[in-house]
C-alpha cells in the first residue's frame, strides 16, 4: 500500500465496516495514520484489478513483539496480528494465505487473528489454533443492551 492508494482503501473498508454494529468510522486521516506501512508497526497491501487498475481489496497486520525470558537462544518474538481486511473480488481466504506467506518471508514467528469480523471464514482452514483465554472489549462509555457476537464486531483494539 502506499499513500496514493489511502481514499480507494478508505472508501474500501468504510464500506466493509458498515455491516458491523460496533466499528470504527475511518476518514483519510485515519487511514494514512493507522495503516499506511510503517515498518515494525503496521504492514498493509492492496490488490488491484488488472483490467481497471482500481483497487479490490486490502489486507494489514501489525507488528507486537514479545519478549522471551530465560531463553539462550531468542530473546524475542516477532508476532503478526491481523488488523483490517477487505475482500470484495479475491477470496478471504486466499488473501489471508497471501498474508501469511508475506508475514513469514518477513521474518514473523507467528501469525495471529481474533475470530471477529468475517475472519471465522479462514481460521480453520489455515490452520490457526484457538487461543487459551477470552478477550473482552471494553468500551469506555458506551451503552450496549446485549453483548455482542464476534461476527458482529468491526474493531480491533490494539
Amino acid at each position: 500500500m502506499e499513500l496514493r492508494d489511502v481514499p480507494p482503501v478508505t472508501r474500501l473498508l468504510r464500506s466493509y465496516l458498515s455491516q458491523f454494529v460496533v466499528a470504527p468510522d475511518f476518514d483519510e486521516y485515519d487511514v494514512r495514520h493507522w495503516l499506511l506501512p510503517t515498518e515494525n508497526i503496521v504492514d498493509s497491501y492492496v490488490v488491484e484489478s488488472p483490467e481497471s487498475q482500481e483497487i479490490t481489496d486490502f489486507c494489514s497486520f501489525y507488528t507486537l513483539p514479545s519478549s522471551i525470558l530465560g531463553n539462550q537462544n531468542y530473546s524475542t518474538l516477532k508476532a503478526a496480528y491481523s488488523y483490517y481486511n477487505v475482500s470484495t473480488q479475491t477470496p478471504l481466504l486466499q488473501l489471508m494465505n497471501d498474508a501469511l506467506i508475506v508475514a513469514k518471508r518477513k521474518d514473523f514467528d507467528v501469525f495471529n487473528a481474533l475470530d471477529i469480523m468475517h475472519n471465522e471464514s479462514f481460521l480453520k482452514e489455515l490452520k490457526f489454533g484457538p487461543g487459551d483465554g477470552q478477550l473482552h472489549y471494553y468500551l469506555y462509555n458506551y451503552r450496549m443492551n446485549r453483548a455482542l457476537k464476534p461476527s458482529e464486531l468491526g474493531l480491533v483494539l490494539l
